[in-house]
């Protein structure tokens, strides 16, 4: 989309927000998202908003595998399908440059929304471009974060406790850094557990679109792994991307990989993380928070058999993979007062409190900070903790570009076996550098 339509789009917003949560916003909105359960939370919580409105809600929800393409082409092709997107993200740079999504930031103004009632990190993740600066295309919608469940009724059986300790010399529990994990994903490694083998820990290595990427990182990050000098990021990558310490991270992940995970795993994903672990494959699940609450509710391993935990340290600190996505106005909706009005109904902290209740995951720091939020679930310190902790990929406009070689260049390290670890990360220097330089911005 030209600036110029961009331009008319944010002056229309201007013009025409005035009154726009009041029950005389009428018309009909299409939101599009992924097809996973927190939409159909929100089917749920935007009943609230119909009925306010009087504005009639549909809703295009899309696979995850085929979520970024059929959205994608949505925006690049002009289309009007969608009024109001929860896009990833990763594609708020592209979104904006391009001219996709409607500056919020007079209508933000407008209606007091602030960006320092939600957490920072979401705020840079999910609604700025460019990063750091106060220039927002998107609300906060969905909070999430890679964290780890584990079986903590195996974890507790007094003869694996004794028998851990004595191995290891450490006390069988939640691992106090990322070492400690290899090490109880190895001792479980083809033990038997009451009759059946189980395996240590279900990580993701999909190659396809992008999961072994958002597993590699939680490694790459904690060992020192930096996307580019930060003084200099398009500028100066090596040395940042293919450091020692991060060469020192994908050994790591190749050696989880290794010894710790189930045979079979070669191209695992969100649904296939699930379904090993609630099927009592593994001892340890790496995955996106949003799974926490159906694993709690598991009847068989839900409850007291499941303990939660944020990505361990690593010798570079602590981090682990920022996942979510904000809220934004597709520039080419022609029901834009109806869409401004969503935005306003969304932002309210009541309205918030009740999207984490249905299911959803709200970044809103009254919601997330309120009395009492850390003990409600069993999961919400670990997401609290995980939250605090977060990194993102790049979310740069050719970010398909950018992250196209780096799932090949790590799946073909550490699921294939081919080269070292230092040339699958020279490699990615390399690719990553063409990439810029067809950008001009190098």
């Amino acid at each position: 989309m030209k600036a110029s339509k961009l331009l008319m789009a944010t002056a229309l917003t201007a013009a025409t927000v005035s009154g726009a949560n009041s029950a005389a916003a009428e018309g009909a909105l299409t939101l599009c998202w992924a097809a996973w359960d927190p939409a159909n939370a929100l089917v749920e919580l935007s009943k609230g908003f119909e009925a306010e409105t009087n504005t009639d809600m549909s809703f295009e929800f899309v696979p995850w595998p085929n979520f970024a393409d059929r959205m994608l082409n949505e925006l690049n092709s002009n289309g009007t399908l969608c009024d109001l997107l929860i896009g990833d993200s990763q594609w708020i740079g592209g979104a904006a440059e391009n001219g996709n999504y409607v500056k919020l930031n007079d209508f933000f103004d407008q209606e007091g929304i602030s960006m320092d009632d939600f957490i920072p990190a979401t705020v840079t993740g999910y609604a700025e471009w460019p990063k750091g600066t106060p220039n927002y295309w998107a609300l906060p919608a969905y909070a999430d974060v890679v964290g780890w469940t584990y079986r903590r009724d195996w974890f507790e059986r007094a003869d694996l406790q004794a028998e851990f300790k004595e191995t290891y010399g450490y006390d069988l529990g939640v691992p106090a850094d990322l070492e400690q994990l290899v090490d109880i994903a190895q001792f479980f490694q083809g033990r038997d557990i009451d009759g059946t083998t189980v395996y240590g820990a279900a990580i993701y290595t999909e190659r396809g679109s992008e999961g072994i990427t958002m597993g590699v990182t939680n490694a790459l990050y904690n060992y020192g792994f930096q996307y580019g000098n930060p003084e200099n990021p398009y500028g100066e990558l090596e040395g940042f991307v293919n450091n020692a310490g991060a060469v020192a991270g994908l050994e790591l992940y190749k050696e989880l990989y290794d010894t710790g995970t189930p045979p079979g795993s070669s191209n695992w994903y969100m649904g296939e993380n699930i379904d090993a672990y609630k099927s009592g494959q593994v001892a340890m699940q790496m995955n996106f928070a949003f799974i926490w609450p159906g694993v709690n509710a598991d009847p068989n391993v839900g409850g007291d058999n499941t303990g939660y935990f944020a990505n361990p340290t690593g010798p570079a600190g602590q981090f682990a993979q920022l996942g979510g996505q904000g809220i934004s106005v597709v520039a080419n909706t022609d029901n834009m007062e109806a869409a401004m009005a969503y935005i306003k109904w969304f932002a309210q902290a009541e309205v918030q409190a009740q999207w984490t209740a249905m299911g959803g995951a709200s970044a809103m720091r009254a919601v997330v900070e309120a009395e009492g939020f850390a003990d409600k679930e069993p999961y919400n310190q670990a997401f609290l903790d995980s939250m605090a902790i977060v990194k993102d990929f790049w979310a740069e406009p050719s970010y398909a570009s950018l992250l196209l070689p780096m799932q090949s260049r790590m799946h073909n390290y550490v699921i294939a076996g081919q080269g070292t670890a230092q040339e699958a990360l020279d490699g990615l220097v390399a690719d990553w550098v063409e990439v810029f330089e067809d950008e001009g911005l190098r």
